[in-house]
């Protein structure tokens, strides 16, 4: 399956099954930029439910600026309406905080989670003639976080918590400029959170010969994010796993979507994984484990689906 061919799926329109019309389900699926891996990741969700349902459900992916106004379009949505954001957003819009004071809405109450889908992974990139291998090492050199995104906020948060401030030159330019500018010698690393294996690192690690650094528990317990391990075979000359921290993502839909429909949603998702799989490889990494990441409730008709198959469930998730 190639991004070209999910394309197609976007603009469909009505599907015609036999010799008549069948009952077609639509669904909005809201995710990321255009470009982005999130947005790529859609695209093959559209694919795989067409395919999966034989039709019977019809995804059109819509471009977004963000988790955010994933999150605030609930208030306008109807019951067709799916979006990714990480579950921390949820409790937030739900209670009233940080980004959503003053912007409350009962519709946030109605947020029901679908399935868990890829997570966004911290990737500390350094060059193989850096020779750093550990935090400990970055003392002294040039590292490239970017601007304006989850993996540059959070790659200066770790900084700042690993006692780094002031001892790490911040190179001043943009990620899209990683690659190049560690094979021209310019920077010793580069920080990036996309799902894994990431593009970029992949590039890096065939091209330049890379480190990418694990962290220890302490530093997990300290970032307050989730734990997550790339296996070892990940990337280009990775012999051992990396373990790093990651924000779990999740798609989201409302209570306002039927039960069947959520139903035949996470069934199809969950029964088709490993053929995406087999397409992008970030698809390998979820798991029904990534249930846990899922710190609200959990649509009934998605419910229906996982106590088929015995995954384990909170009272919170129920």
């Amino acid at each position: 399956m190639t991004f070209l061919r999910s394309v197609s799926v976007i603009a469909a329109t009505a599907i015609v099954l036999g010799s008549g019309a069948a009952a077609e389900t639509r669904v909005t699926y809201k995710s990321a930029k255009a470009g982005s891996s999130y947005f790529q990741m859609a695209v093959q969700i559209a694919e795989a439910m067409k395919e999966g349902t034989g039709g019977d459900v019809s995804v059109t992916v819509e471009e977004s600026q963000g988790s955010v106004q994933n999150v605030m379009e609930v208030r306008a949505r109807g019951g067709d309406y799916v979006f990714t954001t990480p579950p921390a957003l949820i409790g937030l819009a739900q209670e009233g905080k940080a980004m959503f004071e003053g912007k409350g809405d009962p519709a946030f109450d109605e947020i029901r989670a679908l399935f868990p889908i890829p997570s966004l992974t911290m990737h500390f990139v350094m060059s193989a003639d850096s020779g750093v291998q550990s935090f400990a090492d970055l003392e002294g050199k040039t590292i490239l976080l970017g601007s304006g995104s989850f993996g540059a906020r959070e790659g200066a948060k770790y900084i700042e918590l690993f006692g780094l401030e002031g001892k790490v030159t911040v190179a001043d330019s943009e990620l899209s400029n990683a690659v190049n500018a560690l094979k021209n010698g310019q920077i010793d690393g580069f920080v990036t959170a996309g799902s894994w294996p990431a593009p970029n690192v992949i590039e890096a690690a065939a091209s330049t010969g890379v480190k990418v650094l694990s962290l220890d528990d302490a530093q997990i317990d300290m970032s307050k994010r989730t734990r997550l391990t790339i296996p070892a075979g990940t990337y280009a000359g990775q012999s051992e796993d990396i373990t790093t921290t990651s924000l779990p993502v999740v798609a989201y839909t409302t209570s306002k979507m039927d039960d069947d429909t959520a139903y035949l949603l996470t069934k199809t998702y969950w029964e088709t994984r490993e053929d995406m799989a087999g397409d992008a490889a970030w698809w390998a990494g979820v798991s029904t484990d990534m249930l846990s990441n899922i710190t609200s409730r959990i649509h009934p008709g998605a419910i229906r689906y996982y106590q088929e198959i015995g995954a384990s469930l909170s009272d919170a998730q129920m």
